[in-house]
């Protein structure tokens, strides 16, 4: 593994352990001697997470489209910057660069990036380990989401085995770098 894509609030949220916990995970990453690629942002989590990897003396790669937020957003001090068209490239050359993905605390856009890499995870477009770091519970009505969803029949039990829960950064690290991904299963239950 080279790389973690990390999905982001663009803000940091309202309790001081978003912050520490992003900021934690950053200089994991560096310290893993593995690249981070998020966002490009320099402000919220995105940027604290930036900032302690480079701090750490580790690469960091944004993925930002061009003129869609106000320049002093941008992060200018990244090992590389791609600007892209919109949103759509942005978050296909991050998955492209990625070998994982963990997702912080977030909005409706860490929410939408970290749902779709699970879809692709469940289609087989991907194995690549998707992680949560689960700050305070902050992913637990999504755990929990996943397992009515699983128990009602929407998605296969082995399904619930594609996503990472966890609440420390170093044992969320391990646990994505020693992914195993579930067997893949029919999704479709009227298939089978």
């Amino acid at each position: 593994m080279k790389r973690i894509c990390v999905y982001a609030g663009s803000n940091v949220g309202t309790k001081p352990e978003y912050e520490q916990k992003a900021i934690e995970l950053g200089r994991l990453i560096a310290s893993q001697q593995l690249e981070l690629v998020y966002g490009g942002s320099k402000i919220g989590l995105m940027g604290r997470v930036a900032d302690a990897a480079l701090a750490a003396g580790g690469k960091v790669i944004g993925v930002m489209p061009r003129n869609l937020f106000k320049g002093e957003m941008v992060h200018t001090g990244l090992t590389q910057l791609h600007e892209v068209g919109n949103m759509h490239e942005r978050k296909a050359l991050m998955s492209e660069l990625a070998d994982a993905y963990i997702a912080l605390p977030g909005g409706l856009g860490t929410l939408e990036e970290l749902f779709e890499v699970v879809s692709w995870s469940q289609l087989g477009i991907h194995k690549k380990p998707v992680g949560l770091l689960d700050v305070l519970g902050f992913y637990q009505p999504i755990a929990d989401m996943f397992r009515q969803a699983a128990d009602a029949g929407f998605m296969q039990q082995t399904n619930l085995g594609l996503v990472i829960f966890e609440e420390e950064p170093e044992r969320l690290i391990d646990k994505v770098l020693n992914y195993v991904p579930p067997a893949q299963t029919n999704k479709w239950s009227e298939l089978k």
